[in-house]
């Protein structure tokens, strides 16, 4: 089963060269692509724990469920 960054990747190989892609471009946009995924969900979950409480309650979450999403390790979905 592909997730949608796999499938991201893909799409990119192929669009962008028309073929498939050397093994070695396509490992190396694949660590690029999960690199990038990672980043985004640790600074996300960052911002989440420094939201007041009056913007968590606007997104519908508590205070305790903004820290347990926040604690979360950036890896995990």
């Amino acid at each position: 089963m592909q997730n949608a960054e796999t499938m991201t990747v893909h799409t990119v190989i192929t669009y962008d060269l028309g073929r498939t892609a050397p093994i070695v471009a396509q490992l190396a946009l694949k660590f690029a692509v999960v690199l990038t995924v990672w980043h985004r969900r640790h600074h996300t979950r960052k911002a989440l724990r420094a939201l007041p409480d009056h913007l968590l309650m606007d997104v519908g979450l508590s205070r305790d469920a903004a820290y347990t999403e926040a604690r979360r390790p950036f890896w995990r979905v």
